[in-house]
């Protein structure tokens, strides 16, 4: 880890790349249409690695790309794997496939296996660099999910190791595919509010220190496995790392991991949320690769948000970007001849006429409009379970980001969301907290991906950390 970081620089990190910074914002055509026969040389196999409420998610996506076939899960949780192969099961009945996932305690075994082209990864964010880099060392592409890494250092070992060994990795930061924000990211590139002078980003609130009592491990649990290369002996178990699931009866995940709201295991709301947000503001103004040269954390010198300054001089808060709500994720672009908001769903701007009708949506809910539409839509799922009444599984969907990762493993493209994207943005997103945990301003250089003459910023963990052994980033 330490050779790592005295050699690779950005022209490195840029290199690994097979298209640079060019066409990451434009996302290719679907491949194929619903009812196409697809030939078994042409079918995509995939294997899951995480098999929570995410893992489930992302099947949704996958389950409606045309010639995807399930092959397989991994999971330290015994009772994970066997909701998950129950449910795939169901939708390769529905499907006339063979009816068979094999599930797996350690990824390793599920690695080793030669009828399968790629992994989706949705474990917790600590474990993403060794399953990434050990899954392409496999020959398997990569479906990792955001944000791409935990560490700085972890992402840049992610990089090296994608493309060295000629894969293809899709982040899932799905608002890439997303039309509005395309639409956002076109309007912002083509000058038609100006030049860009400052972007608030709403993201949410930075992770706290872990603060959640011991508990008595499950027997259906291997949390030492959980824990992976954590080095940190203040981590312990709490059902609320890893959320609690039954099968008879069967009751799913009433939240969602919180290792991610702890700094001791994740990055809070700014790497959860700011792996979209602060994704997409830097695709707008052409950052991808890239990133702030400088970061003022929330309260220093009486700083009223989080601050990033680029060397072009375009500076982003953390704030809220809508006057009468203050929670709502989403980005504002400030530029010199008006201003464009985006988010899920939603677009406008003040110069009205160069937004699409049919992309303008609805706007933002404040928080007590989503609490009442969240127990609307309980009510519902209640009422009607999760299939409906003619046999079909009701979490099978359409997913244009999983289509262009599958579209990408057939055509040996590079993805709308490859791993340079993801690891500038999760870099970004460390170095916020980095600079909110010391209390103080940082500065970086993105050219050497280093910082400026700060050596106990780069002692930090986020930078990188010492792994437990007998893990270790290699």
């Amino acid at each position: 880890m330490k050779e790592e970081k005295k050699t690779i620089n950005r022209r490195q990190f840029l290199g690994y790349s097979a298209l640079g910074l060019a066409g990451l914002t434009i996302l290719p055509s679907w491949k194929l249409a619903d009812g196409v026969k697809i030939a078994p040389s042409d079918r995509v196999v995939l294997g899951f690695i995480g098999l929570g409420r995410q893992g489930l998610s992302d099947f949704r996506g996958f389950a409606g790309c045309p010639g995807v076939q399930v092959a397989a899960c991994c999971d330290v949780d015994s009772i994970k794997i066997e909701r998950f192969r129950r449910r795939v099961m169901e939708w390769q009945k529905t499907k006339g496939m063979n009816l068979r996932v094999d599930g797996y305690e350690f990824y390793e075994d599920l690695l080793d296996r030669k009828d399968i082209d790629a992994i989706e990864i949705a474990s917790p964010d600590h474990w993403h660099a060794l399953l990434t880099i050990h899954s392409v060392q496999a020959g398997k592409d990569v479906y990792c999910q955001k944000p791409l890494a935990y560490t700085i250092t972890e992402g840049l070992a992610m990089v090296k190791a994608v493309r060295q060994n000629k894969r293809v990795l899709q982040v899932g930061s799905q608002q890439r595919s997303s039309k509005e924000f395309q639409k956002a990211i076109e309007l912002i590139q083509a000058g038609a509010i100006g030049h860009i002078e400052k972007i608030y980003s709403r993201v949410g609130e930075p992770p706290t220190p872990l603060n959640l009592p011991e508990q008595a491990v499950p027997s259906n649990l291997n949390f030492n496995q959980w824990m992976g290369p954590l080095n940190d002996p203040k981590v312990h178990y709490h059902q609320d790392l890893c959320p609690i699931v039954t099968l008879d009866p069967d009751k799913n995940e009433t939240l969602w991991g919180a290792w991610r709201w702890y700094q001791e295991t994740g990055n809070g709301y700014t790497a959860d949320w700011g792996a979209h947000m602060f994704d997409i503001a830097q695709a707008a103004i052409g950052m991808d690769g890239s990133g702030p040269v400088e970061y003022i954390p929330k309260g220093y010198n009486r700083t009223e948000y989080s601050t990033m300054k680029y060397a072009n001089g375009i500076v982003m808060t953390e704030q809220p970007y809508l006057d009468d709500n203050d929670d709502a994720q989403g980005i504002k672009f400030w530029g010199t001849k008006g201003w464009i908001e985006v988010a899920r769903g939603y677009l406008a701007s003040s110069v009205a006429s160069i937004i699409p009708q049919e992309l303008a949506g609805r706007r933002p809910m404040n928080a007590a409009q989503r609490e009442q539409a969240a127990a609307q839509t309980a009510a519902q799922r209640s009422q009607q379970g999760e299939r409906n009444r003619a046999g079909a599984l009701a979490f099978e969907i359409s997913s244009p980001h999983m289509q262009d990762f599958i579209d990408c493993i057939r055509s040996r493209e590079n993805p709308i969301a490859p791993v340079e994207v993801g690891c500038s943005t999760n870099t970004l997103c460390c170095l916020a907290n980095i600079a909110r945990e010391l209390n103080r301003p940082v500065k970086w250089n993105p050219a050497t991906l280093s910082f400026v003459n700060d050596k106990e910023a780069a002692a930090h963990r986020l930078y990188g950390y010492e792994y437990r052994r007998p893990y270790c980033l290699g």
